[in-house]
Order: structure tokens, then C-alpha cells, then sequence
């Protein structure tokens, strides 16, 4: 909501600026050369990107509509199942995490985290770093280096549509002055007519550059960059189930692995040492 309230923010100080100068809105209000500019970006994005990185940079967009994908709530709902799972690992062996890890859609531990649950991207990590270390198959040391190839190639499938809408912002601008001399070309045509047709398609053509440059600096750049946040943040949940995981298979106690990884969180999103305990205390029985 917060990135469509800063759309509008935009347009209307835009709109309304034009409006107080004495402009009329519909003078702004040629389809043509919105055909050109948004037509040539798509082709050029087209042209530019995998159809996965197409698909991802749409999801992407959604994303950023929505806002910030995890909030504190989630944050102390993904610590809280750590905790449980580590200390049911801790009290009865790895093993007794296998039922929950291999199927966690019937997992008693993970249907109490509705949040936790529903994020099946973050589940399916959870479940698959904790699978080698129940299986026995890689050492607790070697665990860390596994993990940090994964999050390496989900930072560079993140990058990839900040990229390619980063470079579609920053060709909007030329696609404003393709339209604009494509604009002049028509102007030269109709030179021999009335003063006011010619006055009309010379605005058209100059309309073309002022949406170019408004696209690119006012929504494709600005969103660009929350997409980049959006997706340092899905890698920070991410990193905090890697820190915990990662703290526990090389022996430290639950709370502590925990600990970990609610030190490595953004200041807004980490809940005190206090807050922590407390939440864990009311956790004790329900992990006995």
C-alpha cells in the first residue's frame, strides 16, 4: 500500500504542478505515444530477460505492492519454531525430528505457526537443511558451506529483475525521445497546416520525452529499489534460519543457536533478550 500511495504521491504533485501553470490534463493525453514508450519497454525487457526472470520480476512487482514480506510477528514465529525443533532434537536425538522434517504438513510442531507454515519456501529451506544432518550424511562443519551455495544462487536470482528493471528505468528516458522525434516527424509532415495542428502535435511529440523521463525517475527507478529491499529482507529471514541451524548442528545449546541467529536480525525486526526468554518459557511445555 505504501508504494501505491507513493504512485499517486508522485502523479498528483506531477499533474498538479502542470494544472497551477495554467496546463489542462487532457493536453498530457496521447495515447500514441504511450504505445511507443511502454510498448518499446516491454520488447526491450523481452528481449533482455529469460522468460524465469519475466516470470520472477512480475512476482516481484506483486510483491512490492503487498509491502514488506515478513514483519516482527513472523520473525518470532520462525524463532519459536527453531527453538521447538531444536529442543525436541536436543532432548531425543536427531531422529525425532524426522517425522516433523519429511512430512511438515503434519508436523505438530510447525501446524502451531500458521505464519511459518504458510511460507512454503521458507519451510521447504528449514526441512532441507535439517534433512542431512538427520540422514547423517554431511558433517555439522560442512553444513554451513552447503547452505551458503544455496542462499548465493537465491541472491543472484534475486538480483536478476532488480537488474532488468533497473536497466528498463534507465531506458525509458531514449523511448520518451523516440517518441518525441517520431513525434517531430509527424510535425514536419503537417508543416504547411494550421498553426494549431502544428502547435498540437509538436506538445505530443514533447509530452513523449516528459513521460519517459516521469516513468523512469518517478516509478520504475523508486521501484526498482524496493524491489532490492524487498529481496535483501527475504534473504535476511532466510540467512536467520541458516545462522540457527548452522549454530545447532555444530553443538550449541537450542537457546543459544537461537540466539544466533536473533542477533544477526534487522534492529526493527529483533526481539530483545528479554522478550526472547519470556517467549520460550511459554513454550516449555508444549516442547516437552
Amino acid at each position: 500500500m505504501i508504494v501505491i500511495f507513493g504512485a499517486i504521491f508522485v502523479t498528483a504533485c506531477v499533474l498538479g504542478g502542470f494544472v497551477m501553470g495554467g496546463g489542462h490534463i487532457g493536453a498530457l493525453w496521447h495515447p500514441n505515444e504511450l504505445v511507443v514508450i511502454c510498448g518499446g519497454a516491454l520488447g526491450a525487457m523481452i528481449i533482455m530477460a529469460p522468460k524465469k526472470v519475466l516470470i520472477d520480476l512480475f512476482k516481484g512487482l506483486i510483491v512490492c505492492l503487498k509491502g514488506a514480506p515478513h514483519n516482527r510477528a513472523a520473525y518470532e514465529e520462525l524463532l519459536k519454531v527453531l527453538y521447538e525443533l531444536f529442543l525436541l532434537g536436543r532432548r531425543n536425538g536427531m531422529i525425532a525430528l524426522e517425522e516433523h522434517v519429511m512430512e511438515p504438513a503434519k508436523s505438530s510442531i510447525f501446524s502451531r505457526y500458521p505464519k511459518f507454515s504458510a511460507n512454503h519456501h521458507a519451510m521447504e529451506f528449514l526441512c532441507g537443511a535439517l534433512r542431512p544432518i538427520i540422514d547423517g550424511k554431511i558433517k555439522p562443519d560442512q553444513l554451513r558451506v552447503l547452505l551458503d551455495v544455496e542462499v548465493a544462487r537465491m541472491e543472484e536470482e534475486h538480483h536478476a529483475p532488480v537488474s532488468v528493471l533497473t536497466k528498463t528505468g534507465d531506458a525509458m528516458p531514449g523511448f520518451g525521445i523516440v517518441a518525441a522525434v517520431l513525434g517531430i516527424v509527424i510535425t514536419m509532415a503537417s508543416i504547411s497546416g494550421p498553426v494549431e495542428m502544428i502547435g498540437e502535435h509538436v506538445a505530443a511529440a514533447l509530452v513523449g520525452t516528459f513521460l519517459g523521463i516521469l516513468v523512469s525517475y518517478g516509478y520504475l527507478g523508486p521501484l526498482a529499489t524496493n524491489m532490492e529491499f524487498i529481496g535483501t529482507a527475504e534473504l535476511d529471514y532466510t540467512k536467520c534460519i541458516v545462522a540457527c541451524v548452522t549454530g545447532f548442528a555444530g553443538g550449541m545449546a537450542p537457546v543459544t543457536a537461537v540466539e544466533l541467529g536473533r542477533r544477526g536480525l534487522a534492529t526493527d525486526m529483533r526481539p530483545t533478550a528479554d522478550e526472547l526468554e519470556k517467549m520460550f518459557k511459554a513454550l516449555k511445555p508444549a516442547g516437552k
